[in-house]
């Protein structure tokens, strides 16, 4: 009993991984990426699939794909009739899924990662198709997988209670938080906020501009709060039914208070993150919520929902407010507006939570997970 366990080889589908400026490069984007990165130190031999057009670092090993992978039909193809060769040709042990889906016609064990279920919460949120795809495939990959990674607590109830699965394999595995983000010094950031024309009160929110983020609600609260010196930033990609999120700007009149700066990478974010006053997350469902970690690991004092994963994201270190009542959303960003003592002491809380969750950690737990799901044949 005991000794080291085996290295193992997985296949791993990245064809999500995206080098664009766009809300492509958001959540599930760094979920592979940090996965590609820390895997091979925790053990583990990876082959990364890859499409056409997705970045690669040094010292990955790649197989691409000649379909545009970046379009979800030639995706969804590649995926499910394609894929099972390549894994037979690699010889891996084991094919990982990090996106909902894996191949259900795999020659090997698959582990299957499920972010959220949003498209079956709110399916009214989602383009059709894609709501179609995501019902069709996560319930026929979860059911067919070895093992399960969910991203949180609340995901893998949901996970169990909504797909059916066998609650002794599905496993809860955190995000970890990029290193990256760290409080900045406050000379260099008020350097980098006076060059962008920013105002020295910020309020922040990051995140795809799409209906789950809530960001109607958010900015009817900060149209409420009627604070000329304060100014809203809405930082992220467009992503679809977002045109009633400009229309409420349009109509509460804070045109000149709010801002879209896009897409905007983690090296510019970091900066942002610093720069606020406040940052605001009462997003209506997340799977997990990595920025409300990101902005606590830069030291600034969040709000967010206390609903689905997000107080588990947050910890003991961000005011929660109910997502639905723009009251709550107005009274709780007041509160950390004007209390000093109270930004200051969501500041240092949230600085201890952040300090948890790393992506060694992560990895390592993927890593034990794939071993469990591999248990059988090795007649465990």
């Amino acid at each position: 009993m005991g000794g080291p366990l085996p290295v193992l080889s997985v296949g791993l589908n990245g064809h999500l991984l995206s080098g664009a400026a766009s809300y492509r490069s958001a959540g599930v984007h760094q979920y592979i990426l940090h996965l590609l990165r820390h895997l091979p130190e925790a053990g583990c031999r990876v082959t990364a699939f890859l499409g056409p057009s997705s970045p690669v670092e040094a010292g990955w090993e790649v197989r691409r794909s000649r379909l545009p992978t970046h379009r979800p039909l030639a995706r969804i193809l590649w995926e499910q009739a394609f894929q099972p060769a390549a894994l037979r040709q690699t010889g891996v042990d084991l094919a990982h899924g990090p996106a909902f889906v894996a191949p259900l016609a795999a020659p090997c064990p698959t582990v299957v990662t499920v972010h959220d279920l949003s498209f079956l919460r709110f399916p009214h949120l989602f383009r059709p198709a894609n709501r179609l795809y995501l019902r069709l495939f996560t319930r026929a990959s979860v059911r067919r997988a070895r093992q399960v990674i969910a991203v949180s607590a609340h995901a893998a109830d949901e996970t169990i209670r909504l797909l059916g699965a066998d609650p002794h394999k599905v496993h809860v595995v955190y995000h970890g938080v990029d290193p990256l983000f760290r409080p900045l010094p406050p000379d260099e950031v008020a350097a980098w906020r006076e060059a962008r024309g920013l105002p020295e009160r910020l309020m922040l929110a990051v995140g795809t501009l799409e209906p789950r983020k809530n960001l109607p609600r958010l900015i009817e609260a900060f149209a409420n709060l009627r604070r000329p010196d304060l100014t809203l930033a809405l930082v992220g990609g467009r992503g679809w039914y977002e045109q009633e999120i400009f229309t409420c700007v349009e109509r509460l009149g804070v045109k000149g208070q709010v801002i879209f700066p896009g897409y905007v990478a983690n090296e510019e974010l970091l900066w942002w993150y610093n720069a606020a006053t406040v940052f605001a997350y009462p997003s209506l469902y997340e799977g997990f919520g990595l920025p409300v970690l990101e902005a606590q690991a830069c030291g600034t004092p969040v709000l967010t929902a206390d609903s689905s994963a997000l107080p588990e994201a947050a910890g003991d270190g961000a005011l929660l407010v109910d997502p639905y009542r723009v009251e709550a959303i107005a009274e709780g960003l007041r509160r950390l507006l004007d209390d000093e003592g109270l930004r200051e002491q969501m500041r240092q809380r949230g600085l201890a939570h952040a300090a948890r969750f790393n992506w060694q950690h992560a990895a390592a737990e993927t890593v034990a997970v794939y071993h469990q799901a591999l248990s059988e044949d090795r007649g465990a």
